[in-house]
């Protein structure tokens, strides 16, 4: 998630509060997370998860916390542009959003904060930023830093609780001292842009439904949730464990492809240009006239 939000900063640096911009915010974001929130609340229904819960756009359910969270960091933007250190800030922010439990669940606020410093990231990286870390030896040195995140990683999940990686809730939630949120928001503030290829690949174009692929292989889980094969003796073995994660690679795979965004863009990117007046029949306010000469 860290490499997902920061590239999604990356991609928000153009945002500026007009009113083309606002439009796709609404399209691209808000209207998507107002019915994924929807149809995830039926699958969830049906999975058995919550079989009594009620549809909230302010609570977000599983994977619509992104959208929601999302609109608020990209509402935020300008104020990231204007600024002197950006990133210090925004993770002066993140790391004590962790020692409050206070912040309360309303439209996932507590992630959000504590996610803020990845976004901000990205908004304040260039293209000169990814050639930096795709030097020859920075990826020679990545190699032994992945493989050690893997192991650990794998080891991790039955002897830690794992929603530290959510960043959902506070410190306290975890039954460690305070000043454990503080660490773990920097120990886990990394990602692995170094092994980003910077040449034209076969799996280039999947990046385009990369937020296809995250908001659809939830439905997948729920699935196997409510026909219980996780909790198969097979799969909490290590060769089960290696199986799923290649089955999951698979999904998300192919949930990026192009025609699963042929079939899905009517949800994920409606053009919805009923909603809004034609360009050339707006007119203009005070502000808009030139002035003379």
């Amino acid at each position: 998630m860290p490499a997902f939000i920061i590239v999604s900063g990356y991609f928000s640096r153009s945002f500026d509060a007009s009113p083309a911009k606002f439009k796709r915010l609404i399209t691209g974001v808000v209207v998507p997370y107002v019915g994924f929130e929807t149809a995830y609340t039926l699958s969830t229904r049906w999975s058995g998860g919550e079989p009594d819960r009620a549809i909230s756009p302010l609570d977000p359910l599983y994977l619509t916390w992104f959208l929601a969270a999302l609109f608020i960091w990209r509402l935020t933007t300008p104020i990231w542009k204007t600024v002197r250190w950006p990133p210090p800030i925004a993770l002066g922010i993140a790391a004590p959003a962790s020692l409050t439990p206070s912040i309360g669940k309303d439209l996932d606020l507590q992630r959000t904060l504590q996610f803020l410093h990845c976004f901000v990231l990205g908004l304040c990286l260039r293209p000169g930023h990814f050639s930096l870390v795709r030097q020859w030896w920075v990826r020679i040195a990545a190699v032994p830093v992945l493989v050690g995140a893997v192991v650990f990683s794998y080891w991790a999940v039955p002897h830690m609780d794992y929603a530290w990686f959510f960043h959902k809730d506070a410190a306290e939630h975890f039954a460690v001292p305070a000043w454990y949120g503080p660490l773990m928001t920097l120990a886990l503030f990394g990602c692995f842009l170094s092994w980003v290829p910077g040449r034209r690949m076969w799996f280039t174009t999947l990046g385009a439904g990369t937020l296809y692929g995250y908001l659809l292989h939830g439905f997948f889980v729920q699935a196997a949730n409510h026909w219980h094969w996780s909790r198969l003796g097979f799969f909490r073995q290590p060769i089960g464990a290696i199986t799923v994660s290649l089955i999951a690679a698979v999904v998300v795979t192919g949930l990026c492809t192009a025609p699963v965004r042929r079939v899905f863009r009517c949800a994920m990117e409606p053009r919805m240009s009923w909603a809004f007046p034609r360009e050339d029949t707006v007119r203009p306010g005070p502000d808009s006239i030139p002035a003379p000469g």
